[in-house]
């Protein structure tokens, strides 16, 4: 059941001019008793999928389920037990609309299981999400967690059976890759652990953990995973950067779900483009160059609110970038915006370097 948070108003912009596609069925997603519809994920990023950003993919609609980015579970044990305030990675979490997943990682089930609860108890979240997938150094390397542990799968079994038991009745997903290495892909092994230890989904990401975001997502392997899982979803995610690329993984791929990521950091209308080509509806297309700046300094301004000027425009320059991706110019503005420290600058940047032809490829804007 919708709540009256969820009745939010949509951005609304001249560029929804409609075009004809081929409808494609896909089936809501349902993640223990709770229902994604439409069956497209937003990816939790470190560093990027925060209450502002979130806030955009809302007004714009087609994400069936969004995320924060990822929480040090053991980083939140120490705030908490030092009464200082809560992750800024929490921000919005308890006032936001549902559904939302909060993801967490670690390598201590006790740990684990003890945020869970905290998640679920104080924040209400719809999901908690395990992060088995991460292939930064100072999350494998250095803190054994993230991707590090798809080489302990009997680990994994016991910190996804520890927080299942913790958060009863919220559902509990994890997210892994298909391996730590090509020469270790053990995507099919894991998937077992995973549902065997009680999670409500998996989602995989089609590369190893050592290509980090080298190549191709392998969507053949992430199908191939299907036919090991009984009864959860299966959730499929690597390079969905266009609404066609969400219709062919549902039409080609045996996967229940979706999960858009990182072509969707400049792009936020990119889920509602996907979720009208899934029901058949004329897709959305890109927004005029003028239209993109106003919503990235739509964006800018959620952030100063949150968090001041000047923190603010640090955070920003990074997300300025994203929306600058693709297109003629996007190197000469990234250059400009990365030196930016007020508002005033920023600003400024914005007026005089951000790109206002049209948009090439991306080799040709890089």
């Amino acid at each position: 059941m919708r709540s009256p948070r969820d009745e939010r108003p949509r951005l609304s912009f001249s560029f929804f001019r409609w075009r004809e596609t081929i409808a494609i069925p896909a089936a809501p997603l349902q993640i223990g008793d709770l229902v994604i519809d439409p069956p497209i994920l937003q990816a939790p990023m470190a560093g990027f999928t925060n209450a502002a950003f979130r806030q955009i993919v809302r007004q714009f609609g087609g994400s069936g389920l969004l995320a924060t980015e990822m929480v040090n579970a053991r980083g939140f044990v120490w705030l908490d037990e030092n009464e200082a305030e809560h992750p800024d990675r929490l921000w919005g979490v308890a006032e936001e609309a549902r559904p939302l997943a909060v993801q967490i990682w670690d390598n201590d089930a006790e740990t684990m299981a003890k945020v869970g609860r905290r998640l679920v108890d104080e924040y209400r979240v719809s999901v908690v999400d395990i992060n088995f997938g991460c292939p930064v150094r100072q999350v494998t390397e250095k803190a054994h967690s993230g991707s590090y542990l798809l080489r302990e799968p009997q680990r994994m079994f016991h910190i996804i059976h520890r927080l299942v038991k913790a958060c009863n009745p919220t559902p509990v997903t994890a997210k892994i890759r298909l391996g730590c290495s090509p020469e270790s892909i053990n995507c099919n092994e894991i998937a077992k652990v995973v549902e065997e230890a009680g999670a409500a989904a998996l989602t995989v990401h089609g590369r190893t953990a050592k290509d980090m975001f080298r190549g191709n997502a392998d969507w053949e392997r992430i199908s191939e995973i299907k036919q090991h899982l009984r009864n959860i979803p299966l959730i499929g995610n690597g390079d969905l950067d266009s609404a066609e690329k969400v219709v062919a993984a549902f039409q080609n791929y045996n996967v229940d779900g979706v999960m858009i990521a990182r072509a969707c950091l400049g792009r936020p209308w990119l889920f509602s483009q996907a979720a009208a080509a899934l029901k058949g509806d004329p897709v959305p297309p890109e927004p005029t160059l003028a239209e993109q700046r106003d919503v990235m300094l739509h964006h800018f301004r959620l952030v100063v609110d949150r968090f001041g000027e000047e923190k603010a425009t640090v955070l920003m320059r990074k997300y300025a970038c994203c929306y600058a991706q693709g297109k003629r110019g996007a190197r000469h503005f990234r250059t400009h915006v990365a030196r930016v420290s007020t508002a005033a600058e920023f600003h400024q940047v914005v007026d005089e370097h951000f790109p206002s032809e049209p948009i090439f490829s991306n080799s040709a804007a890089s």
